[in-house]
């Protein structure tokens, strides 16, 4: 670690309705198991809600990235289709236009910051959208099969082939049996995206923005099984 110190790694959250013990009320809420992957890897995470209006972004994003040494994006609703010029597909759910601009505010600044990036399945699919890409916003029909997510909430398994000498490809196996549970997906790759693996369909699973020190976006969930090399490999870059 930089000068002793553990990497301090922000990572995204989402607000919803949560309960708990005799309470029932919006809450910031994240899986465990991305808060324990980003532990286990070296990290200490610092979890960073959706921000609302005026302060949301812009100078507000800036000062945390500041403070940040790496930045998880993390999974959940569909990204606006607005935002990269479709119209609303009848399968697009989840979508939040102020979670949209929060997550793309931090991305900005630790992009100008150049700090680490892992972003992962929406984070992905964020990361694509702010460079200019655009989204394919229903899997099945796309490939003919719902194989990258069986059902809502279910996590299906998919071999994804990883390009040799990438820099995904230093971190994991050429081939690997991932966990995945996404119904959208990368159509046309934002700028300056390399594509670093793919199902056997066909379908993106990997990108890496090539101009960048570390900037990796997986749709697959490698915090579902406890998967730590690609958090390991954030981690270390970020310290």
């Amino acid at each position: 670690m930089s000068n002793g110190r553990t990497p301090l790694v922000g990572v995204t959250t989402y607000r919803q309705e949560a309960s708990w013990g005799p309470w029932r009320r919006p809450a910031a809420v994240l899986p465990v198991s991305y808060v324990d992957c980003v532990a286990a890897a070296g990290g200490r995470p610092l979890l960073l809600p959706p921000s609302e209006g005026p302060g949301g972004g812009g100078r507000s994003s800036s000062d945390v990235v500041g403070v940040l040494d790496a930045l998880v994006l993390v999974g959940g609703g569909d990204v606006d289709p607005a935002s990269y010029g479709a119209s609303l597909h009848p399968a697009t759910s989840g979508v939040s236009r102020e979670r949209d601009d929060s997550e793309r505010a931090l991305l900005a600044a630790a992009l100008d910051a150049e700090i680490p990036i892992l972003a992962i399945c929406r984070g992905l699919q964020v990361l694509n959208v702010h460079l200019g890409g655009s989204l394919f916003q229903h899997v099945p029909d796309v490939v003919g099969h719902a194989g990258h997510q069986p059902a809502a909430g279910c996590f299906g398994s998919t071999e994804v082939r990883i390009e040799p000498g990438s820099r995904l490809s230093k971190i994991m196996d050429e081939a690997s049996t991932v966990r995945c549970s996404h119904h959208q997906a990368v159509d046309r790759p934002g700028d300056g995206l390399v594509v670093t693996a793919r199902a056997p369909d066909g379908l993106i699973e990997a990108v890496e923005l090539s101009s960048a020190p570390f900037v990796v976006g997986v749709e697959w969930h490698p915090e579902q099984d406890g998967d730590l090399r690609l958090f390991d490999a954030l981690v270390r870059a970020g310290g």
